[in-house]
């Protein structure tokens, strides 16, 4: 069987590497499938091309992931329009984060045959199989389809509990050249070559922001971890790697053990991951910056400890303090996230986030607050429908939630107008802070240049 995987264009120069589809090319690879990837976002193809690109060429399936999101949304739509118009339409499947949460209410909008619900990789060999021998879907667990005219949902399929069982990503099925050049990033140079590798799934974590369908955190073996990332230095020639799971850091100890495994197999790497300030110990982090570490990216939210305790973060004002300073004192660079318009959010707790990053932001990236979205399938999404700030998931993507910068729903007691007229406040200030800096520090290399006859000087360039 024939199967085309399609990439979203993202309509940017670079790319980040889209590791879902290229797991699931993986695991369909290694059962004897012909995998193809339709690279819509390298080549920019607009969505007449695919419909053409079906029409000349024979495919038994088409898939297609989507992340929650108002853009990936609309793309999603876009490329099922195209897929639907084709003379030669295989059977069509969708999954990821977006379709996963309201599978009744994706197949309905798409046309697609099938949603897979959650974690793909088992469940995509079943459903090929079934499709291959046109047997009934009834029995594959952990998708929604049509029958008929009517829409079933079958059981939730159990997680992978061993992920060092799935494939390493399909690498040789992608244009590795052009997704290695994105950047910039804390701590990469111009000639850096970069790309994501995730060491575990799932989070420990149930703040009521984000949406999930697996519960707890599944980690890969060290050792596992280490032989992709020398083949990624072997074949790819990849000196910097983002830990991309969505929470590295675990527990303190998972942490140690991966970083004393990186040293001891003297990996010689740089890279970055996304951590939680409650394990950000001196010891610790002393060790991830030996192990290569060069940036922690926190998801901080608020700096209320009423906020904090309202969207269950599991941290304090004084947690996230300590732990930005012990980052900073080891010399790895901190990523500041805070967002504004959670349940007990207000401008005094907004500016209270304002200031956090204007003290202690070290000017490594452009960081701006972003109003909350209660992502379909989320705690919060739940408590917007309880509260009627949403009617439902068509509401959510088709009137409420048109940009991730511009307010979904409302928790605050401030108007939307009030709400819109605070965040451009607190962002000028943010913004105006950043580029002053880079003012400064573009002025300082002209001095060094023409003062100090600085030879290493590379003229002014925008990065």
């Amino acid at each position: 069987m024939r199967v085309l995987l399609i990439t979203k264009d993202t309509e940017q120069y670079t790319d980040w590497f889209p590791q879902g589809i290229a797991y699931i090319a993986a695991v369909l690879l290694e059962k004897g499938y012909h995998v193809e990837i339709y690279h819509q976002n390298v080549n920019h193809y607009p969505c007449e091309h695919l419909t053409d690109y079906l029409d000349k060429n024979h495919f038994d399936v088409v898939g297609v992931g989507a992340v929650g999101g108002y853009y990936q949304y609309r793309k999603l739509l876009k490329i099922s329009d195209a897929i639907n118009k084709s003379k030669q339409r295989p059977f069509y499947i969708i999954g990821g984060s977006c379709p996963s949460p309201e599978p009744e209410y994706f197949l309905k909008k798409t046309q697609a045959d099938v949603v897979v619900i959650g974690e793909g990789e088992i469940t995509v060999i079943e459903l090929m199989d079934v499709i291959a021998s046109h047997k009934s879907l009834s029995h594959v667990k952990g998708i929604a389809y049509w029958e008929g005219e009517n829409i079933v949902v079958n059981d939730e399929r159990p997680l992978i509990q061993d992920i060092d069982t799935i494939p390493f990503p399909a690498y040789r099925l992608f244009p590795i050249n052009y997704y290695r050049l994105i950047r910039p990033m804390p701590g990469t140079s111009k000639t850096d070559f970069v790309l994501p590798l995730l060491s575990g799934r799932g989070c420990t974590f149930k703040c009521t922001f984000c949406y999930r369908m697996d519960e707890g955190f599944r980690q890969r073996s060290n050792e596992n971890i280490i032989e992709e990332i020398n083949l990624l230095k072997k074949d790819y020639g990849i000196t910097y790697v983002c830990l991309s799971d969505e929470l590295l850091m675990s527990s303190k100890e998972r942490t140690i053990r991966l970083c004393e495994a990186f040293l001891k197999a003297n990996l010689k790497i740089r890279w970055n991951c996304n951590g939680r300030l409650n394990y950000a110990k001196p010891d610790v982090l002393k060790l991830m910056k030996q192990a290569g570490c060069v940036f922690i990216n926190y998801g901080i939210e608020a700096m209320d400890d009423l906020v904090l305790q309202n969207m269950k973060k599991g941290l304090t004002t004084k947690q996230i303090i300590e732990g930005v300073e012990n980052t900073i004192a080891v010399g790895i660079s901190p990523g500041l996230n805070i967002i504004f318009g959670n349940i007990g959010d207000n401008k005094e707790t907004l500016n209270k986030g304002v200031e956090f990053l204007l003290n202690y932001g070290d000017g490594a990236q452009l960081r701006t607050i972003k109003p909350v979205t209660p992502y379909p399938g989320s705690p919060l999404y739940y408590t917007a429908i309880e509260k009627r700030l949403i009617n439902d998931c068509e509401d959510f993507y088709e009137n409420k939630h048109v940009n991730s910068d511009l307010i979904t729903a409302n928790f605050t007691e401030l108007s939307d107008d009030d709400f819109h007229q605070c965040l451009l406040e607190v962002n000028s200030r943010l913004i105006k802070n950043y580029y002053n800096n880079q003012l400064s520090n573009v002025l300082d290399s002209a001095k060094k240049l023409y003062l100090e006859s600085d030879s290493s000087f590379r003229g002014f360039r925008q990065r």
